[in-house]
């Protein structure tokens, strides 16, 4: 095997959960925990067990025309189970971005259409799962499972955050996607926070108090 191929995501972790007895696993994964603006997105995603998708990785290292191309693959497969949820920004100004994001998690592992009996989950454990759950810290770089995962969380904000740029064109959701950049924070700064701003997020917070706007 190659070095290359070693940090490649695989099944090991699914065979593990396996050799304990679990059957459908599913890989959980997140996107839009940091950015200023938008839902989070957790999906989960059930692979079969001799699954191969050439060029399958965490989403970070890839291309958004590699995504999307995952993406339509992933999602057009009968033998794929798989859910999206959003948490909007005004949930998460309510109970915080970590309770919003697990509570994206187990929403998304709830919705399968079928029911898993263990997760693979990237990251830190969630309190409150209602299944058995493996939490692996960058998890989207080691599971395949997760990997797929991150791969149809971040295609799906991203297609939203898209689709808000056309609502709200002054703030480029289009190119950063609600991340604070330097282009983000100018439009703030000119037009004030809008209604998917999470108010609770500085410097969202304090610009709302100067523009006064709901």
């Amino acid at each position: 095997m190659s070095a290359k191929s070693k940090l490649l995501p695989n099944f090991r972790y699914e065979r593990e959960l396996r050799a304990d007895g679990h059957t459908l696993i599913a890989g959980i994964d997140e996107a839009g925990r940091g950015p200023l603006a938008g839902p989070v997105s957790a999906a989960a995603v059930i692979l079969p067990e001799k699954f191969r998708l050439p060029g399958l990785n965490d989403s970070k290292k890839l291309t958004a025309r590699s995504r999307d191309q995952l993406f339509e693959a992933l999602t057009t497969r009968d033998d794929i189970f798989w859910a999206v949820v959003l948490v909007d920004a005004a949930e998460i100004d309510e109970i915080n971005i970590l309770r919003a994001t697990h509570a994206a998690m187990a929403r998304a592992f709830a919705g399968l259409p079928v029911e898993a009996d263990a997760a693979l989950i990237d990251g830190l454990p969630v309190k409150g799962f209602p299944a058995v759950q493996r939490a692996l810290v960058k998890g989207d770089s080691l599971s395949l499972s997760i990997a797929a995962a991150s791969i149809l969380a971040k295609v799906t904000r991203d297609r939203l955050m898209i689709e808000f740029s056309r609502e709200y064109p002054q703030y480029g959701f289009e190119s950063h996607k609600g991340y604070g950049t330097k282009q983000h924070l100018a439009a703030l700064q000119e037009h004030g926070p809008c209604p998917i701003h999470r108010r609770s997020f500085r410097p969202i917070t304090e610009l709302a108090d100067q523009f006064g706007r709901p």
